[in-house]
């Protein structure tokens, strides 16, 4: 079944065409990357699928309905997004952590949050750590830990190993394999990097705002 339909989706900014004419449907629970050089659209192409950018062409459906059918709210409660810089806020991870329960306006679960740092090899005491003594890597699993405490249908991670090093590049692996096995979210990963791509299920490439390959391995 396929949870997402992207159909002739194309993007126009300042007569400039960013993306044309993009087709490709998601499978749920598939791991899709999106590849291409920099510049060729593909963040745009996410930010549209996560309703941070309105498309000028094109249709995109989410389980069964166009997306401009949804609550943005609700919709992206279900579609998350998790950003290549990380971005925390408030004075310590708890505050972070506690976000996701506050907007649904229920009692935050300390235990799961201590549980789920522990799962990123992080002590259950970085709870109240102040976001200011956290190291890159550290900030990037805080900020997909936010983004998963309750697990979306789908989540795109726009190029989250960008600058990491490689303890915490596969620390984050481990955590894309895990979302997708254990709590079976269906995940785009934007990615520049050969590693990434090299052993991508499904591999798509984008350039000049065009797809130019979809690659299927498995």
């Amino acid at each position: 079944m396929n949870i997402l339909e992207v159909e002739h989706v194309g993007f126009q900014a300042d007569n400039r065409q960013i993306l044309n004419d993009i087709n490709f449907t998601v499978a749920d629970q598939e791991v899709v990357t999106i590849s291409g050089p920099s510049g060729s659209g593909k963040s745009t192409l996410v930010r549209i699928i996560a309703t941070l950018q309105s498309r000028t062409a094109g249709e995109i459906t989410y389980n069964g309905k166009s997306i401009d059918s949804y609550d943005p709210i609700e919709y992206r409660r279900e579609v998350s997004y998790c950003f290549q810089q990380p971005t925390l806020f408030g004075d310590t991870v708890r505050d972070n952590l506690k976000f996701p329960y506050d907007i649904r306006n229920q009692a935050f679960d300390e235990q799961h949050a201590q549980n789920a740092l522990q799962s990123v090899d992080l002590a259950a005491n970085y709870l109240d750590k102040q976001i200011t003594e956290l190291s890159g890597g550290e900030r990037q699993r805080v900020a997909l830990l936010r983004n998963v405490m309750f697990p979306p249908r789908i989540l795109i991670l726009d190029e989250v190993t960008a600058g990491l090093d490689e303890t915490n590049k596969h620390i984050v692996h481990q955590m894309m394999q895990r979302f997708n096995q254990d709590d079976k979210i269906t995940m785009l990963i934007i990615t520049h990097d050969q590693e990434e791509m090299d052993s991508a299920k499904r591999l798509i490439t984008i350039e000049n705002g065009q797809l130019k390959g979809d690659e299927n391995r498995e």
